[in-house]
């Protein structure tokens, strides 16, 4: 990742926090805000590399064994600051290790904004409803694997 990204992660956070309420007003089953700004490289999916690919995965498999209890309203608000954290460590990994030309960096940075806007919610950082950044991170993880090469990927699901 670009050296400026700590500056970068900065802003955005602060950008999206003044903006999160009206981002989360997304019903449930829409997609986030990165899917209506990433766009394909030349009509293909970005490159990855393993760190980021282990990152995203990781997060991918933390929401698939939430989902479930998400649905069935089992889970409290504990349940959402551990996922909340767990996208967190991920993404400061990524952010750490890392290592996308510029393009394909400023194309994660979307992606990233959403997964960190989600972690914010589900921490229980803003007004709206915690299940709310579960879906946004989920809509993260579906930008991603449309828009990143990432061999084998599907979205969680519960």
């Amino acid at each position: 990742m670009l050296n400026k990204f700590p500056a970068v992660l900065f802003a955005l956070t602060m950008a999206l926090s003044a903006n999160t309420h009206a981002a989360d007003a997304h019903h449930a089953h829409e997609h986030g805000s990165a899917a209506a700004t990433l766009r394909l490289n030349d009509g293909k999916p970005w490159p990855t590399d393993a760190p980021l690919r282990q990152a995203m995965g990781e997060i991918n498999r933390a929401l698939a064994k939430a989902l479930p209890a998400i649905h069935r309203q089992q889970f409290g608000d504990g349940d959402y600051q551990a996922l909340a954290a767990t996208v967190q460590a991920r993404v400061a990994y990524m952010v750490d290790h890392c290592k996308l030309d510029a393009q394909a960096d400023a194309m994660l940075h979307l992606v990233i904004a959403d997964l960190i806007a989600g972690a914010e919610i589900m921490d229980g950082k803003t007004a709206s409803p915690r299940h709310d950044g579960a879906v946004r991170v989920r809509a993260a993880l579906q930008a991603y694997g449309k828009y990143f090469r990432h061999p084998g990927w599907v979205t969680a699901r519960g």
